[in-house]
């Protein structure tokens, strides 16, 4: 794994702003989790931890983007979430204790910070408010793996990826010139909205055929939001 240890270990206030769940501890929790904590800067492609093996502790996202997913038995990535800035991964394996059931890869440049199951495993006890937020952030992925089964069975491929294209809007944003603030492969697309590269490629295609959005190698510009959530049936 290249990796860099920093210096300078990132305040946790710096994600409070992009809802933390650090936000919710009190002034000495902070102090401790910021001397127990260590910081490290991962380069696009490195890999934080890989599905079934143990991991000592929980990470946080300061800068850059992850994508956590499953690997098939086919060898393909099923995409679970992307965490950014203000993000933990990892958790639910602390948790539960049990080996980690998600990879997690860098897609972006990132600094992340490692924080000891067992302080994590104290923060979560002795605050009431910490834990819920915990429990939210759970819960919300449950939610989400739940909408995706739904999805697989009830909406098209083509719906399927206008969908995945306004969650990619909802959760990156697009830059000045209307680009989804992330770049993803066409396989990483396909691994999300669960289907083929070359249908992605096609349906991709279509799209730009019928100007909802623009492609720029990797990137993509969102022309028609209302009409891909039109498509996507989201009301």
């Amino acid at each position: 794994m290249a990796m860099r240890n920093l210096e300078n270990i990132p305040s946790c206030g710096d994600c409070f702003a992009f809802n933390s769940i650090f936000r919710h501890l009190t002034k000495d929790e902070l102090n401790i989790l910021t001397f127990e904590k260590g910081c490290n800067y991962y380069k696009r492609g490195n890999i934080i931890y890989h599905e079934r093996n143990r991991i000592s502790g929980i990470y946080c996202v300061n800068k850059g983007i992850v994508k956590v997913f499953k690997t098939g038995i086919d060898g393909r990535e099923k995409i679970i979430r992307f965490a950014q800035q203000g993000d933990i991964i990892g958790y639910r394996s602390i948790l539960s204790q049990e080996l980690a059931c998600t990879t997690a890869k860098v897609i972006e440049d990132a600094v992340l910070c490692f924080i000891p199951g067992n302080l994590f495993f104290d923060l979560v006890k002795g605050n009431n408010e910490f834990s819920m937020e915990v429990l939210k952030v759970s819960l919300k992925e449950l939610g989400d793996a739940n909408k995706f089964i739904i999805d697989i069975a009830q909406k098209t491929v083509r719906e399927r990826l206008a969908e995945i294209l306004v969650l990619l809007k909802d959760t990156f944003d697009l830059d000045e010139q209307s680009y989804l603030k992330v770049s993803l492969t066409r396989e990483e697309l396909a691994n999300l909205v669960g289907t083929a590269t070359e249908s992605v490629i096609r349906l991709l295609s279509e799209f730009k055929q019928d100007n909802y959005i623009e492609l720029n190698g990797r990137k993509i510009r969102i022309l028609k939001i209302e009409s891909l959530k039109k498509l996507a049936r989201i009301k």
